[in-house]
């Protein structure tokens, strides 16, 4: 699968649970040019990434080339500086249908929850 943020994370181990959904570990890269002008001096991950991130991890275990039909319930709870906490652990509920695939996403680091959503892409 092709990447827009490329070298902008790096997807350290995943494991599928039980249940479906996959548990994902990824790292991203301090050094990516994005965190220079988002913000300069106060690096934050950009909300959009995160959200691209969760895309391109669902394709990567659907093996489906996707495109966002609808989020729902996007709430960022915590902030992602990639210096102070750049291991972070992604939770996919992947639920495939005939036409879509529903995603329910948690990403923390350590106990903190930084973000949650429910997402929807078409196939």
């Amino acid at each position: 699968m092709q990447t827009i943020l490329t070298d902008f994370y790096t997807l350290k181990s995943y494991e599928k649970a039980e249940n479906g959904s996959f548990i994902a570990n990824i790292s991203l890269n301090k050094d990516h040019d994005i965190f220079k002008g988002h913000f300069p001096g106060n690096p934050v991950t950009p909300g959009v990434c995160m959200m691209q991130i969760v895309k391109e991890l669902t394709e990567e275990f659907t093996g489906k080339k996707l495109f966002l039909k609808s989020a729902s319930n996007v709430k960022f709870m915590a902030i992602i500086n990639p210096f102070e906490t750049p291991d972070l652990v992604l939770q996919l509920d992947i639920n495939e249908g005939e036409e879509e695939i529903k995603v329910k996403n948690t990403t923390s680091f350590g106990e903190t929850i930084a973000l949650k959503m429910s997402v929807n892409y078409k196939k």
